[in-house]
C-alpha cells in the first residue's frame, strides 16, 4: 500500500476516532451527567465502539506503517535529537496514555458504572478526547514540518 493510501486511511481513522469523542464529550456527556444516566452513556459507547475501535486500530496500523516510511529502522524512532523521531515518540506517548485510560475504563470504571461514579467515567472521556485532539495536532505538525 502506498504512502498516500496509508495517510488517507490514517486521516479517516482520526476523523472517526476524534469526531466520535468530541460528540461524546460535548453532546452526549453533558446529558448523561445532567440526567445521571449511565444507560445513555453505555448506549452511545456500544454503538460508537462498532466504528470507533476499528478506526483506532486503523490508526495504529497505518501510524506504524507511516513511521516506517519516515524512519525505516524502529530503533531510530527512539533516538534523541532527531525531529522525526520526536514526532513518532510524541504520537506513541499519546497512544500509550490513550490505551492506559481505555484499559482503566474498561476494567475498573465501566463494570461498576452507576449514577454515583459517572464523573469518574466523565474524566476518562474528557482525557481521551483531549488526547485525540493532541494526536491531530501532532500529526498536523508532523506533516507541516513543524517538528523539524
Amino acid at each position: 500500500m502506498g504512502h498516500s493510501s496509508l495517510l488517507i486511511l490514517h486521516l479517516l481513522g482520526a476523523a472517526i476516532w476524534t469526531g466520535g469523542h468530541i460528540v461524546l464529550c460535548l453532546v452526549i456527556l453533558p446529558k448523561v451527567l445532567k440526567e445521571r444516566s449511565p444507560e445513555r452513556l453505555l448506549d452511545f459507547e456500544s454503538a460508537y465502539e462498532k466504528v470507533g475501535m476499528p478506526a483506532l486500530l486503523t490508526q495504529i496500523v497505518t501510524g506504524v506503517l507511516l513511521a516506517y516510511h519516515w524512519l525505516p529502522d524502529p530503533n531510530l524512532w527512539f533516538q534523541s535529537g532527531n525531529p522525526t523521531a520526536l514526532g513518532i515518540q510524541y504520537k506513541l506517548a499519546l497512544l500509550g496514555l490513550t490505551m492506559a485510560l481505555a484499559l482503566d475504563a474498561r476494567f475498573r470504571v465501566i463494570p461498576k458504572l452507576s449514577q454515583h461514579n459517572l464523573w469518574d467515567m466523565a474524566w476518562h472521556i474528557i482525557a481521551v478526547t483531549l488526547l485525540s485532539v493532541g494526536f491531530l495536532i501532532a500529526g498536523a505538525a508532523f506533516r507541516l514540518g513543524l517538528w523539524l
